[in-house]
């Protein structure tokens, strides 16, 4: 079977605070069902990879809490499939961490590494694009990434320049540039050379070990000891022991930036991340006014361009709102202006200082 050295690791540990109060820390975005197709987000992403990747191929890294989750959503994944972290430390332990366990699986691993919370509009340009990529790393020892062609100056996402083409589809990574001002944003989308970091990656098991060993040796020393125990029942205990004592940061800060051999697949697919209630507002059928609704019925009086989400069975009466975020969970009410979306993980914050965990 052709596909037999393919995997896809599906980070699904994440809290989603940009998302409250409809994502809780019980069950966090990537769980909850947004579009009301009767699946998750999470879902929907084993949903399209499967086939491209082998179903037991497929590793979901997640916090401990969320594996009862995992297992409501996903029954027909295996417990070894599974890897709980015991603490959130970032994506890049996150993923030395996976890049050991499958190499002890399979030396000759391939693997892509995805987000949980992503929306992929065109299913058949994904597969095909992620059928690229696989071909590329297996002909190259690269860290590849995906970049998704903007259309607007967006301020929340992280940039990449492309530098010389390597293949069709395929270039250098000349920079990367994280969440800029909406200045350098509309700069960005005119010269045509950046594209959204998409945060989806492939390498080679290999490939992504000897990187961390180079560019973030303290992260690759602590699971370089667990060599024995990966793919054994000792290797839980060594990671429990073990891995809260990595630093906290991201992969891209870790390795991406760092190393030379990065290179980008520009792509466009219909992505969109869904971090924040702007994106939900921009892949959500609007009213004439640009209202978006979920889960309620509401009357908009005076009112354009925003979005009311309510979780029960309640009408939301609107008049004179422009650009307002209203979403109304269980204990739990949030009124802030898009503009200041941006704001919502700070509010959080003050909501877990003042009530401690009670509305988190």
């Amino acid at each position: 079977m052709k596909n037999e050295n393919r995997y896809c690791v599906i980070m699904c540990g994440g809290v989603g605070s940009r998302f409250w109060p409809y994502s809780r820390a019980d069950r966090p975005k990537q769980f909850l069902d947004f579009f009301g197709t009767g699946r998750s987000l999470l879902q929907m992403s084993v949903d399209r990879i499967e086939g491209v990747v082998p179903l037991e191929n497929i590793i979901l890294m997640t916090n401990e809490q969320y594996a009862g989750l995992i297992h409501e959503q996903l029954p027909h994944i295996k417990p070894e499939q599974i890897l709980l972290e015991p603490a959130r430390r970032n994506t890049a332990p996150c993923i030395a961490w996976a890049a050991h366990h499958i190499a002890s699986l399979n030396p000759d691993a391939q693997i892509m590494v995805a987000p949980s919370d992503h929306l992929i509009l065109k299913t058949d340009e994904y597969r095909v694009a992620v059928e690229r990529a696989f071909d590329f790393i297996g002909g190259h020892d690269a860290i590849l990434t995906m970049g998704i062609k903007p259309n607007r100056p967006e301020t929340g996402y992280g940039y990449i320049q492309v530098g010389n083409a390597v293949d069709d589809n395929f270039s250098e990574v000349k920079t990367f540039t994280e969440k800029p001002n909406e200045e350098l944003a509309k700069v960005f989308l005119q010269t045509g050379e950046f594209f959204w970091n998409s945060g989806m990656f492939f390498w080679r098991a290999r490939t992504i070990i000897d990187a961390m060993a180079t560019y973030a040796p303290d992260i690759e020393a602590v699971f370089e000891r667990g060599q024995e125990a990966y793919g054994t029942p000792a290797e839980v205990e060594f990671i429990n022991e073990n891995y809260p004592s990595c630093p906290n940061i991201s992969i891209d800060f870790a390795v991406m930036e760092k190393a030379p051999n990065v290179y980008v697949e520009c792509v466009d697919f219909g992505w969109s991340d869904l971090g924040t209630w702007g994106s939900l507002y921009e892949n959500s059928p609007k009213n004439a006014e640009g209202n978006v609704t979920r889960g309620c019925q509401a009357l908009f009086f005076g009112s354009r361009d925003n979005v009311v989400a309510v979780r029960g069975d309640k009408l939301v009466v609107a008049s004179g709102l422009n650009g307002y975020i209203i979403a109304d969970v269980d204990d739990a009410l949030l009124i802030v202006p898009k503009s200041e979306e941006q704001k919502i993980r700070l509010y959080v914050n003050e909501v877990k200082q003042k009530f401690g965990d009670k509305y988190l």
